[in-house]
């Protein structure tokens, strides 16, 4: 009785009307993507970002080291990763033949990640197999933890956020029941990287002009960035190009919070705060450049640029003509984290709540005519017996979904299936334990003897089949995706009910009804 009590609160709680106990059900049973409707993507990280970017705070260290240990060079360029399988690397090129094992005992003791190799006249620094392979993995990890941040700030019900395939660094996202799925997809893909870099010259009416100013060659730990501030008054961004350091002063890896706000005239703003470490080293940086230009650089475009009238710490902010909801998003992906590499979209596919509502429909249609064709045999074939069976289905039925609404499981279209077979599942453990009761009668027995004995007869094959089919649906949890672990979870559940409701349930029911006969009393099987 306890366990039926409590089953019943999981499924329905303590309702005081219809609609209350309808709404209940809907809140405690999650549906998924295929039911409730929703959009599902895949996306593939670029994991090559991640190798290039390193290669970029290697050349930094290294032309430190090798300037500290007076080895000249001529040039040390990123050799850039193009693809999943592209190492990349840097080059550096003339080093005189005096000082190649100065630059070889320079490289093993500062920076024992990479590996350096002749190459021509050259040499070429490829990060040890490992190293790259933990880049790559960890970029993937941080991109599923990154997009699982932003969706749960966003109040999305039953997200499934995680990786997907082997070894082609994919994600796949779910998300059912979102209201403005396009919106979710903008923020899923936005790296929303805030960096503030100090402005070498600019602006520039053109990339060319500024490429013509350095007669085609940048200065070295520089880069072009084009600006899409809208000066005051306007209502397009003015395109302008900054030369700037590659070197951010600090990173929206920094941060300690951000928050959509208003400028002195009322305009919507993104106001950030550092961590305890950032806002030392902007600290040191704003003072060393008094009087210099800075650019807030988000995702690679120049948002602002501003001089540094005094020492800044812990706080700015990033203006631009932002709507509200902009500014909104923009502080939500910055207080999630960066994502460590950009994506791109593999698969997208959107699922109407209709087409759900159908799937739904046709489900329980298939769940209903299936339990319906099994009542109509117990209860034809096996007599009262059939109607123990009966109540015993009904209350497996009850046990998976107050499993379900206990776990926060969500249920999609193949869990349906996974009832379908769990039903199957308990008409088979009842059929085994009537058929061994009938061989005890037919034997000769009493019908409380006869009861005793086939369930003990019966029990090593019902745990039997149940345990084998509960290890199968355990694989298919631990290596399947999506409906499939649906699948595995539904079926898991309702096959423990099922051992339930076949040893102990079903066991009561007999006994009971044979409690105080003697003798010869009679059993409708």
């Amino acid at each position: 009785m306890i366990v039926v009590l409590a089953a019943g609160y999981g499924v329905i709680g303590l309702p005081t009307s219809w609609n209350a106990l309808k709404q209940n059900m809907r809140e405690r049973i999650s549906l998924g993507l295929d039911l409730r409707g929703g959009t599902h993507l895949v996306l593939q990280v670029n994991v090559q970002d991640a190798v290039n970017a390193e290669a970029d705070q290697a050349i930094e260290r290294l032309r430190q080291t090798l300037n500290q240990r007076q080895i000249t060079f001529a040039a040390m360029t990123r050799i850039d990763a193009t693809g999943i399988a592209d190492d990349g690397g840097i080059r550096i090129e003339g080093v005189p033949p005096e000082q190649n094992s100065a630059l070889r005992e320079a490289v093993e003791q500062t920076e024992p990640n990479w590996l350096l190799t002749p190459e021509g006249n050259a040499y070429r620094l490829t990060l040890r197999q490992p190293v790259l392979a933990a880049i790559r993995q960890q970029t993937l990890a941080q991109s599923v933890e990154t997009i699982r941040n932003r969706i749960d700030r966003l109040g999305v019900a039953e997200p499934t956020i995680q990786e997907r395939g082997q070894g082609d660094y994919e994600i796949l996202v779910q998300l059912p029941g979102v209201d403005d799925p396009q919106r979710v997809k903008e923020l899923i893909q936005t790296t929303a990287l805030l960096e503030i870099k100090k402005v070498e010259d600019g602006p520039f009416p053109s990339r060319e002009a500024a490429m013509a100013s350095r007669s085609g060659v940048l200065p070295p730990g520089t880069e072009l960035l084009e600006s899409v501030e809208v000066p005051d008054g306007g209502t397009a961004p003015v395109r302008e190009w900054y030369l700037v350091s590659r070197v951010p002063a600090v990173t929206g890896r920094e941060l300690r919070n951000a928050q959509p706000g208003r400028d002195e005239n009322n305009r919507p703003e993104v106001d950030f705060t550092l961590t305890a470490d950032g806002a030392r080293r902007f600290g040191e940086f704003t003072e060393r450049n008094i009087g210099q230009r800075l650019a807030v650089v988000l995702d690679g475009r120049i948002q602002t640029v501003a001089t540094i009238q005094s020492r800044i710490t812990d706080s700015g902010r990033i203006t631009g003509r932002f709507t509200q909801q902009r500014a909104s998003d923009i502080a939500l992906v910055l207080r999630a984290g960066a994502l460590p590499a950009s994506m791109r979209y593999l698969e997208e596919r959107t699922v109407g709540p209709s087409l759900g509502a159908d799937s739904i429909r046709a489900g329980l249609v298939a769940s209903v005519a299936g339990l319906s064709a099994a009542i109509a045999f117990l209860v034809i074939y096996y007599k009262g017996a059939g109607i123990n069976a009966v109540i015993a289905l009904a209350l497996n039925l009850l046990l998976l979904l107050a499993g379900m609404a206990y776990i926060s499981a969500t249920l999609t279209l193949p869990g349906i299936a996974g009832i379908a077979l769990t039903i199957g599942m308990a008409v088979d453990a009842n059929v085994l334990v009537f058929e061994r009761i009938r061989e005890e009668l037919r034997a000769g027995k009493t019908a409380v003897s006869a009861v005793q004995t086939g369930f003990s007869k019966a029990i090593v094959t019902i745990v039997d089949s149940n345990a084998t089919t509960i290890i199968a649906a355990f694989f298919l949890f631990l290596f399947g995706t999506g409906p499939v672990k649906g699948f595995a979870v539904t079926l898991t559940i309702g096959l423990l009910a099922n051992l339930f409701t076949a040893v102990f349930v079903s066991r009561w029911m007999f006994d009971f009804i044979l409690s105080g006969k003697r003798g010869q009393a009679a059993l409708s099987i």
